[in-house]
């Protein structure tokens, strides 16, 4: 069986696909991603043949200037949210993998939640469609806002009207979030099948050990907040390690005492299980990784889903949220010592890793996916 991965953005939407994509493999099928040609050596690294669906990365080209770092306005980033994805993005993705999918002919197409345009590529085609969701808290996707655009996109491919969108549950919904995370307002899809990614080891030391991120991707101007953050982490009691990114340099923020360790990249995977606490921006990805090692946070939204992600950081008692353009070292400082020291954000932390660890194997989706090949051969 030929399985297209898909995803629109930075490799905050292609690695939740990765596991399902490994599963897929490991069960015989052949696997191959779409996704932006700026992303695609991050695919190729993971070890995937990839299509670019846009131009790649120019080397020569001066780096993008940052934005000024302002405080975060939930409504415009959904609306921006819907704007970008829904309308350019979706129209440009829909149009590529349109030809992609025709040209290699896959017999189901394995989306991240936000590549709009796969989803009306795959029923232009007639080809199943699976949604691995990539958003957290499930309270960006706005249908309201996205019926506008999405409509528009499916009308230029000769799709009938879906005012609904019923087109992003269509087949197969996959979440690898522990579902008591999400927006009690914005419910799971009907039948949606939710797995854990991976299974974890715990290795704490008595010297609990501080992770900070802020992703691999940034938008706004954050040496500042880097700056700020950092100095708050070294009155720490506790052993911190940062990284800041393939586009920062770790020296831009001056010698550190012997117990903060600054990188550009380190895998999650190899730092979690070593952790006590996770201070971050809020992303998705960052927030599953705490939760699936069962860490407390400490967050820093700067925009896109990271506001609704530390609201429901809140609601659950999972940590504290910090206002990244008016935090002080002091309030760092503070926050993370409290979150450290309470045992209710560890215990809360700690049942959500539980909730997480009882779901199913991934490799548990891959009879889903392959049914859906075999229904739509019949």
């Amino acid at each position: 069986m030929r399985i297209l991965g898909t995803f629109i953005g930075g490799s905050g939407h292609f690695r939740p696909l990765v596991p399902v994509a490994r599963a897929l493999e490991a069960a015989g099928h052949e696997v191959r991603v779409a996704g932006s040609g700026k992303v695609t050596p991050v695919v190729e690294a993971a070890g995937f043949r990839a299509f670019a669906t846009s131009a790649p990365r120019d080397a020569g080209a001066p780096a993008p200037v940052p934005e000024a770092l302002e405080p975060v306005e939930a409504a415009a980033e959904e609306r921006h949210f819907a704007e970008a994805f829904g309308g350019r993005g979706a129209r440009r993705h829909a149009a590529a993998l349109v030809e992609i999918a025709a040209e290699w002919r896959p017999d189901v197409i394995v989306r991240d939640e936000a590549d709009f345009g796969a989803a009306v590529a795959a029923e232009k085609l007639g080809i199943p469609c699976t949604t691995v969701l990539v958003l957290a808290a499930g309270s960006l996707l706005r249908r309201e806002l996205l019926a506008g655009p999405l409509g528009e996109v499916r009308a230029e491919h000769g799709l009938a009207p879906d005012p609904d969108l019923t087109m992003l549950e269509r087949d197969l919904v996959l979440s690898p979030f522990p579902p008591s995370f999400r927006h009690p307002a914005f419910p799971l899809p009907a039948g949606t099948f939710s797995y854990r990614a991976t299974d974890v080891v715990r290795a704490r030391s008595e010297t609990p050990t501080v992770y900070f991120t802020l992703g691999t991707l940034f938008q706004p101007d954050t040496d500042d907040l880097f700056s700020r953050v950092v100095a708050g982490l070294r009155d720490v009691s506790a052993n911190v390690v940062v990284t800041v990114g393939e586009r920062n340099d770790p020296a831009a923020l001056g010698p550190q005492p012997d117990h903060v360790r600054i990188e550009r990249f380190i895998p999650q995977d190899e730092l979690l299980p070593n952790c006590d606490l996770v201070v971050s921006h809020g992303g998705s990805g960052s927030v599953l990784g705490a939760l699936a090692h069962g860490l407390p946070s400490v967050v820093l939204p700067l925009g896109a889903d990271q506001p609704h992600n530390a609201q429901r950081i809140l609601d659950l008692g999972l940590g504290k949220v910090l206002d990244p353009v008016t935090l002080t070292p002091y309030d760092v400082t503070t926050a993370v010592t409290e979150v450290l020291a309470g045992s209710n954000y560890r215990r809360a932390a700690e049942r959500l890793q539980a909730e997480l660890g009882a779901l199913p194997d991934v490799t548990r989706a891959v009879p889903l996916i392959e049914a859906l090949a075999k229904h739509n051969d019949r």
